[in-house]
Parts: C-alpha cells; structure tokens; sequence
C-alpha cells in the first residue's frame, strides 16, 4: 500500500497548529479565566493602537466635537475607574466617530473603544451611553480580541493541512471543496464563540455599570434602542456573531436584579441632555 506523503505533512501541520493553539494560555486578572492566547496585553495595546485610526476612518473619523468627546471620554473613564475594570493593564480611550448613519460601536484590542454618532444620537440618558461603553470595556477586559485571533490562526492552520490532504493532482477540485467546506466550519465554530463574548460582555458591562454608580437598566434601554435599529436583523441568532438584542434582554434582567443596582442609581439624563443632545439640535 502506497503511503501518502502530503498525509502525513498535513498531520504536522495540524499537530504543530495545535500545540501552538493549546500551548498558549494566560489567567485573566479581572475574570479570573485561564484562556488560550498568544499575545501579550503590551501586543494587544499596540495592535489597538496600530488598528484605531484606519477603523475609525471607515466611520468618518473622529467627530471633533470637544464638548462631546470630552463628556464621552469622562463616562467612559468612570466605568473604568470606578469598576473592577481598573484592575487590568490596560489604557482606555474612547472615541465618538462622525458616521450619522451606522448604529455601532466597537473596542480594538487594548482598549481604544468607539462610538458613532449614529447610535450616540439614539440614546436618552447617561446610563444607557455607559452601557454601551461598559459592554465594549467587557470585551477588552475578556481579551476577546485576543482569544479570537488565537482561534482563527488555528482555524487557518486546520484548514491549511485538510487542503494539504485532501489534494489530488487528478481532482484539484476536490481539495479546494475540503479545505472550502473545513473553512466553513471553522468559521461556525468562531461564530459561536462571538455570541458567547457578546454575552460575557453584556454580564461585565451590568457588574461595571453597578460598581460605578449608574442604574444597570441602561443597559435593557440600550438593548431596545439597537433592537429598534434593526441591531438584530432578520437573520437568525445562530449565523449571527451577535445573539439578537431581544434574547439579550431577559438574561439581562436576571443579572440586574442580583446586581441590586436598578431604581435610585444615577440614570443622569439631564447631564445626556446637556453634553450630548444639546449640542446635536444645533
């Protein structure tokens, strides 16, 4: 029996890609989560910082609007300073961008975190600006960033060696359709470690929202607001990286009411109405 040789580099490759995946890990100071990743929270910040400026041109770059960049950047640093957010090494800076249309916000690695100013405009009171900002310190804080990029060098690395196996010089096809139906795998299996980030960053994003003093039914109010902008789509929660505002909003209200930190915590519309819809209605 004729042993194939592309087999066995194919097995390399994927052992070589699985001992790098599952050799890395590191214990998160916040979580208390031991979670494989390759990079370093210095790598992350530099690659956040690296990454910002290109991600914030494609949503019109920064609205450079100092009154409202000034009270964005003051929110944000109070859920930091004030939650258990402060205990990571990271370095926050939090961005307003000028697209009126799109309703997102974002966080690079390391901590530069984004807001347009098409959902900034959506929202009512202070409170619900700090869940938007509590929920993306969440994913810097998970160091999701980070453990995504570690799975899709594995995915890529898996793919890679069933491409490798599966060629066959009489049916090149063949291995293109392998490695092409590997891809779409590895792809749904990155799509579902998404929604469970989107939903540890709603759970951190209500515990900073408590410890720092805002009512964490901002955080329902914000779930509304997207679900009124189309956040969740037509398409289903399970090809979707982000679970629909709407099934969010339960499981949120399970974590708020163990919080105790709803009626009589600050909502701070008038302070909203003062840096940020004022200046809008102009």
């Amino acid at each position: 029996m004729r042993r194939n040789p592309r087999l066995f580099i194919a097995i390399a490759i994927a052992l070589f890609g699985a001992f790098s995946y599952f050799g890395s890990s590191s214990k998160n100071e916040v979580t208390g989560e031991v979670q494989r990743v390759s990079m370093t929270p210095d790598q992350e910040i530099a690659l956040g910082l690296q990454s910002s400026p290109q991600m914030m041109e494609e949503f019109g770059g920064e609205l450079g609007h100092p009154s409202i960049d000034q009270y964005v950047e003051a929110v944000g640093q109070r859920v930091v300073q004030r939650s258990a957010a402060a205990r990571g090494p990271y370095k926050y800076d939090f961005h307003v961008l000028r697209d009126p249309q799109t309703v997102n916000a974002f966080a690079l690695p390391g901590g530069q975190i984004s807001i347009t100013l098409g959902l900034l405009r959506r929202l009512k009171n202070e409170a619900e600006l700090a869940g938007v900002l509590g929920h993306e310190v969440g994913h810097v804080v998970g160091r999701h960033s980070a453990e995504q990029i570690s799975k899709q060098r594995f995915a890529q690395t898996l793919v890679g060696a069933v491409g490798v196996a599966s060629y066959d010089p009489n049916r090149p096809m063949g291995g293109a359709q392998a490695a092409a139906m590997a891809a779409m795998v590895a792809q749904m299996v990155n799509m579902k470690y998404g929604r469970e980030d989107e939903l540890q960053s709603d759970s951190m994003g209500v515990q900073f929202l408590s410890q720092s003093g805002y009512d964490a039914r901002g955080m329902i109010d914000l779930m509304k607001v997207l679900a009124e902008a189309g956040g969740g789509g037509n398409r289903p929660e399970f090809a979707s990286s982000h679970p629909s505002p709407e099934n969010r909003i339960a499981r949120l209200q399970e974590l708020i009411q163990k919080s105790g930190r709803g009626a009589g915590a600050d909502v701070g519309a008038e302070r909203f109405q003062q840096n940020v819809l004022a200046y809008l209605k102009q």
